[in-house]
Order: structure tokens, then C-alpha cells, then sequence
């Protein structure tokens, strides 16, 4: 497990979406055709709200086997592997700056297909386009940043409750393709 890192929220930075396309080419250029999309999630994909300087990427793959087999090359890039981290399929990999230590990727792999996709995309999407809902996110992650500004998992646990809440809204908001 990962230990926990300080919290430290910071203003929405443009740069971010810059970032996460080009480690999106890197994670490509690692995987090859078993990466089918990476898709840009958590707060530093939301414009307007304060997040951690940490980029979440969603990559999503044709087959985890696979990617379990390509575990070298993700961590020939720098990756920490931590397996599924508590969440059946999910593979959980994290990127540290090598000169400063601090976290800087997380990558949350799932198979295509997998509802946890549906999910964190409805999430990300949801906030996009309803400033309200993201304004009280953005507070919600400054009182639970005032309660642990020390540790990033209690931080975490701190938010789950609001963000379970939200992101059950979301799903129900996406249409439904058709046929299903």
C-alpha cells in the first residue's frame, strides 16, 4: 500500500490536461494495442475546483491478464504496481517524481466493459457540466483537506460518503445506449 502523502489542494491548472495527454502517449507507447483509451479523471479533469497536483488516469485495457503480463513495461516507466488495491478489477499504479519524491500519477486500469468505467466517467462528466454541484465538491475537499491535511487516505475516506452520493446521481443521468 502506498503510504498516505499530504494534502495539498491548489488551484485548477490548464497544464494538467497538457500532462495527462502526454502520459497517456507514454502509457500507449508502453502498451501498445492492449491500451484501447486512457481517459483524464479526478479533480486536476475538472476545471474550477482545487485538487491535488496528482493526475488520475483512467487507461482502459482489452484484457487485465494481459496487462498483468505488461507489468514490467508499466514499471519500466516509473510506475509503482499495486495490484488491484482493495478493488477487484482494477490494476492501481502510481508515478513519483524521481528528484522530489511527490506523487504525481495514478493510474486506475480497468478491462473495457467494466462498470467502474461507466462510473468515474459519469463522475468527471457530471461535474463538468453542473458548476453548483462542482462548486460544493470544491468545499467539500477544503473541509476534509482542513480534518487531514496530513494523510491523503483519511482525506479520502473523509469524501467518500459525498462523492458515492454524487456519483449515484450521475449514473442515472447518463442515456442509456440503445439496445440496452
Amino acid at each position: 500500500m502506498p503510504p498516505p502523502i499530504p494534502v495539498d489542494l491548489q488551484p485548477h491548472a490548464p497544464a494538467w490536461a497538457v500532462a495527462a495527454e502526454r502520459e497517456a502517449a507514454r502509457l500507449s507507447s508502453a502498451l501498445g494495442a492492449q491500451l484501447l483509451a486512457v481517459h483524464h479523471v479526478g479533480s486536476t479533469a475538472i476545471p474550477g475546483i482545487r485538487a491535488k497536483p496528482i493526475l488520475d488516469l483512467l487507461p482502459v485495457v482489452r484484457n487485465l491478464d494481459a496487462l498483468d503480463a505488461a507489468r514490467p513495461r508499466v514499471e519500466a516507466l516509473g510506475y509503482a504496481w499495486w495490484g488491484s488495491y482493495g478493488l477487484p478489477g482494477r490494476r492501481y499504479c502510481t508515478l513519483d517524481d524521481p528528484a522530489t519524491g511527490r506523487r504525481r500519477v495514478q493510474l486506475h486500469c480497468y478491462e473495457h466493459g467494466s462498470p467502474e468505467i461507466e462510473r468515474h466517467l459519469a463522475f468527471r462528466d457530471h461535474l463538468r457540466s453542473h458548476p453548483v454541484v462542482a462548486a460544493a465538491y470544491d468545499a467539500e475537499k477544503a473541509r476534509c483537506r482542513a480534518q487531514h491535511p496530513m494523510d491523503s487516505h483519511a482525506y479520502t475516506a473523509c469524501k467518500s460518503d459525498w462523492i458515492r452520493r454524487v456519483e449515484a446521481e450521475a449514473v442515472r443521468r447518463v442515456p442509456l445506449p440503445q439496445g440496452r
